[in-house]
């Protein structure tokens, strides 16, 4: 019985890692091992980035939301608390989004809550 091997597959595999490694700088493009080493990671840094982006937009609008109540005279965790006890549920995003674009709407916001 002759020799049975999935070439198909097999090449196709590696076709697709080296079409993802397209664009890598030396041996990380075209060498298979090296190529696949290198895909991995940076798919690992694209999962890790994704959640980090999260992170960061998160911080940027306390910052924004902090930076337009502190005008009005009241800190930022005051402004959260007293919004949580009139039972507003915006969150951060529009918050944030109202201090910048609109800041005679958010100042009546700040008015109702204080």
């Amino acid at each position: 019985m002759p020799r049975s091997v999935n070439a198909v597959a097999s090449k196709a595999r590696r076709k697709r890692i080296l079409k993802d490694a397209k664009g890598f700088y030396g041996k990380r493009k075209n060498v298979l091992t090296v190529a696949k080493n290198v895909l991995e990671k940076g798919l690992t840094y694209r999962y890790v980035g994704r959640k980090l982006k999260k992170r960061e937009y998160r911080t940027l609008w306390i910052a924004r939301i902090n930076a337009a109540v502190r005008a009005e005279g009241l800190t930022y965790s005051q402004f959260i608390h007293k919004l949580n006890e009139k039972g507003i549920g915006l969150d951060r995003k529009v918050l944030a989004d109202l201090a910048m674009n609109e800041p005679e709407t958010f100042k009546q916001l700040v008015a109702s809550v204080k």
